[in-house]
């Protein structure tokens, strides 16, 4: 209850941050998105980017930031705000559809290794909502759980006694998931531990020595997971379980 309580504070706190600063930068977004609609695509990226300079985050500026990009044919820089905004909106339709078109451009096919069913079920449930929903949703559900908690406490029949009983070790175990999948969504969009290759065609190596044995050949735009990091090295692994070393400066962090 008590990292729920934490969550819920952050959330709150990050939404009116959030909202006071989309006032602050409205004005200029839209400006943004004028220069963008007459084919001036590097100006607008130019006043996207000084929007972002000031700490403000949304899934529609890094959208519309990744559609400059796309319309710039810098597909991996699409990628990477695509990605970005698929942190804080993972449902939306246009990101995904334009996060697709742009895999699809990109060199490396790779195959991603199939997870275990409960693994499966959990990531279904894990991308349906972002982390402020996940919040809230979990908040309705334990409250629901004290309501039921109550009912049960006050019935003197025993068979609504019996309902309330399953009805709240049902809610109690949709509330520490829900708690559990907030947590995990809250912390996911604060890390960065996914990147983006910006380097045309680099190999991985074995160790983090540019002298070391050659694994594999990896291409720009591909998404790897940050395993570790050595001085200027991090140690990455792609979606087909395959892992290595890479120079740090060959990525962009999501």
């Amino acid at each position: 209850m008590k990292n729920l309580i934490n969550i819920l504070s952050v959330v709150l706190l990050s939404l009116a941050s959030s909202l006071a600063m989309a006032n602050s930068h409205k004005e200029t977004i839209e400006k943004a998105n004028q220069l963008y609609s007459q084919g001036l695509y590097d100006s607008s990226l130019v006043m996207y980017n000084s929007v972002l300079s000031e700490n403000y985050q949304s899934a529609e500026l890094y959208y519309n930031i990744g559609n400059a990009y796309f319309k710039n044919n810098n597909i991996p820089a699409a990628i990477l705000y695509y990605e970005k905004a698929r942190k804080l909106a993972p449902n939306d339709e246009d990101i995904l559809y334009n996060l697709n078109i742009c895999n699809s451009m990109i060199v490396d096919k790779i195959e991603k290794v199939p997870s275990l069913f409960y693994k499966q079920w959990w990531n279904y449930f894990y991308e349906m909502f972002n982390a402020n929903s996940w919040a809230v949703l979990s908040l309705v559900i334990w409250s629901a759980f004290l309501v039921v908690l109550g009912f049960y406490i006050l019935s003197k029949s025993r068979s609504s006694k019996k309902l309330s009983f399953y009805l709240g070790v049902l809610l109690l175990i949709a509330s520490v998931g829900s708690i559990g999948l907030a947590s995990q969504k809250y912390y996911y969009t604060k890390e960065n531990k996914d990147a983006i290759i910006f380097t045309p065609t680099i190999t991985v190596k074995s160790s983090p020595t540019v002298s070391s044995v050659d694994l594999f050949v990896v291409h720009e735009g591909t998404k790897v997971r940050i395993l570790d990091k050595v001085d200027n090295w991090n140690k990455i692994k792609i979606q087909d379980g395959s892992i290595g070393w890479l120079p740090a400066d060959a990525m962009k962090l999501i």
